[in-house]
């Protein structure tokens, strides 16, 4: 799950303690407290180089806006252009490329007096796919995704919805805090993240569609990562082939951790999150090594930015088999009455304890590299009035062990509870090809099976999970 951030550096003005950047001066306003705004792009590759994603994604951005206003639609009066330069002259950028720094692979462009004022939306712009781009690695399209399976390095066409025209939307319930308030005489880093593996919907024809997941926060650039080395807590080893999988998480409304980021280690175990938004999170690893060996997920609470873990141990599944468990199931959609297609975004949790509170932690899925699995549903073998999709998830048959970090360089997670292993599965639906709209009302769990028992996996076994009926959908 890669992902694309776009750090917006205000040089005269001041950050509140929210997320957003936007400026509510008008045009008669004095300039003598006005910022001067330089936006980058970063992307720690995650998903680039296996054998199921991508070696390279190409997006090219054509401009980068905010305002004031949450409710705000793309064509009402009030936007601040942050990068009036990219509209003659569009940047294609490879979300998978390597940032030099680890965290910035290029700067979109600046402007000038940008005013105080309290920022609830920002909109990143895209080139059609019939536009000319310089340099076009994509060939006849603007936007394309090269799979890591196919050593030509052919490129397939990103589909676009709405993200040429009315740009890609974050709203202020994806900005931490809700707003970013820009005060006189302060500095502001503003990081837009979209994790651009995870945006990428498969569409079962040999096309690839953009469906963004992205969220935003303000960052510091001198002291903004999240790093350490996942190891084998036998050997104190890097975990041999495979893949470990690490997402930084932070628990919403519903107690439920979602995912901020994610990414992969390299072959010594080491992982960074870069720039990273100011606050308090979970850091979760999850892995498979070159044997199919399944690890449990461990869970390491209270991390905050700039912070360094050091190592951090999984355990190696135990019992007679170290093989993954697997979760089937199905999702329909509806409007109630009728058959209705959405993009889905589905995730595995685990109960754990953090600071005395109940959590659902989302498992990173290693053996598919990635923090979730995403699917259209459609018309098939479905319940009457309904669009379905059926899936089927590997997953560590192991209860997580969790810490709370310490400063000493070593993580020491609690050992995993050796109780039944449940999992709970999350489905939040999108509009097709409406970016990152919410769709269906309401989004839904399950933690039971289809013959209504608890949903608990065993090893190289599995086990088919109630029907995610998701209805309201448009």
């Amino acid at each position: 799950m890669s992902r694309i951030a776009v750090c917006v550096i205000a040089v005269a003005l001041a950050l509140s303690g929210a997320f957003f950047l936007i400026s509510c001066g008008s045009s008669g306003s004095s300039t003598t407290n006005a910022a001067s705004v330089n936006v980058m792009v970063s992307d720690p590759a995650t998903c680039s180089g296996t054998s199921t994603g991508f070696s390279h994604i190409f997006l090219t951005i054509t401009d980068v806006e905010i305002h004031a206003s949450s409710t705000a639609g793309p064509n009402d009066a009030g936007w601040v252009d942050l990068t009036p330069s990219l509209k003659q002259n569009p940047m294609q950028v490879d979300m998978l490329a390597q940032a030099n720094n680890q965290c910035f692979l290029a700067t979109l462009g600046s402007t000038t007096e940008i005013q105080p004022g309290t920022f609830q939306q920002i909109r990143i712009l895209l080139a059609p796919n019939n536009a000319t781009v310089s340099g076009n690695k994509c060939g006849s399209a603007a936007n394309c995704v090269m799979l890591s399976s196919d050593p030509e390095g052919t490129p397939h066409t990103l589909l676009l919805s709405s993200e040429s025209q009315t740009g890609i939307k974050i709203p202020s319930g994806q900005i931490a805090g809700g707003q970013f308030v820009v005060e006189p005489g302060q500095t502001e880093d503003l990081d837009l993240d979209i994790m651009a593996c995870e945006s990428i919907v498969a569409e079962g024809n040999g096309q690839f569609r953009l469906k963004p997941v992205l969220h935003a926060g303000e960052v510091s650039l001198t002291s903004s990562s999240i790093n350490g080395k996942i190891v084998d807590g036998a050997t104190n080893q890097p975990i041999s082939g495979g893949t470990t999988m690490v997402a930084l998480e932070q628990k919403d409304a519903s107690g439920v951790d979602r995912v901020l980021m994610s990414t992969m280690t390299d072959s010594t175990g080491a992982f960074v999150f870069c720039p990273v938004p100011a606050g308090t999170f979970d850091v979760v690893a999850a892995a498979i090594d070159g044997a199919q060996n399944e690890f449990g997920a461990t869970v390491i609470t209270g991390v905050q930015s700039g912070n360094s873990l050091g190592t951090v141990p999984l355990t190696k599944q135990s019992g007679t088999s170290t093989a993954a468990a697997t979760i089937t199931g199905q999702v329909t959609t509806t409007t109630g009455t009728a058959a209705a297609a959405a993009d889905i975004s589905l995730s595995a949790l685990q109960p754990v304890t953090i600071n005395g509170a109940h959590v659902l932690v989302t498992i990173p899925l290693a053996a598919a590299s990635a923090v979730s699995s995403n699917f259209t549903t459609a018309p098939g073998t479905c319940p009457s009035n309904t669009d379905c999709a059926t899936y089927s998830i590997k997953l560590p048959a192991a209860n997580p062990s969790v810490g709370t970090f310490s400063t000493s360089g070593t993580q020491t997670p609690a050992p995993p509870n050796l109780e039944a292993v449940n999992y709970t599965i999350d489905a939040r639906a999108f509009v097709v090809g409406g970016g990152n709209a919410p769709d269906c009302n309401p989004d839904m769990q399950t933690s039971l099976t289809s013959t209504n028992t608890p949903l608990t996996v065993t090893a190289a076994n599995s086990v088919t999970a109630a029907t995610l009926a998701l209805t309201g959908c448009l």
